[in-house]
């Protein structure tokens, strides 16, 4: 009776150590949510405050924070955001403003696109094979290239066939290795 009474122990006691490896992992339950709060509040001068970051996490995947900056123009930014499994959907407290160059650039590509978007309309358009020109420098620099590359590929040859031939000639003069198969 002591000696089952010790087996028992034994073998519970070294099930206890490995049950987890006698469940499939499919079956396990994820672990309990951890769920999280931080802030922060820093700056670089001294009691002077010019960023600072909140962020709560419910521990199911749901994040909702808020920070806010200096920009330098010294206006304060702030912006406030959910993440949860649809993405990042952040809200800006000020819309950036586009700038005087920026609406040129818009107002430009606009223009160049509906002028390509007549012309690939328009029935009779067949766009032309647009090929880069070869300049003197790139077909010197092609044509640079080409030499070296064939001068490398006739030295790696010829290392091979000698590495090749000494290869031969160890073989020549070496013995071969008898097993016995015995």
């Amino acid at each position: 009776m002591k000696y089952l009474l010790v087996t028992f122990i034994c073998v519970t006691s070294v099930l206890g150590d490995v049950s987890h490896i006698l469940y499939d992992e499919t079956t396990t339950h994820p672990p309990p949510p951890h769920p999280y709060v931080f802030s922060y509040q820093a700056g670089r001068a001294p009691g002077h405050v010019d960023r600072a970051h909140t962020e709560v996490s419910d521990g199911s995947g749901v994040v909702k924070g808020t920070f806010s900056y200096i920009d330098p123009n010294k206006e304060v930014r702030t912006v406030n955001y959910v993440a949860d499994q649809d993405g990042f959907h952040p809200e800006l407290s000020h819309k950036p403003q586009d700038t005087a160059a920026n609406i040129r650039a818009k107002n430009k590509h606009i223009k160049l696109y509906n002028k390509i978007a007549a012309q690939h309309a328009d029935p009779s358009f067949h766009p032309i094979d647009v090929r880069p020109l070869e300049s003197e420098a790139v077909v010197r620099a092609t044509n640079k290239h080409l030499s070296l590359y064939e001068k490398i590929a006739e030295e790696h040859a010829r290392i091979g066939a000698e590495q090749y031939a000494e290869r031969l000639a160890f073989e020549a003069t070496s013995e071969a290795n008898q097993v016995d198969e015995h």
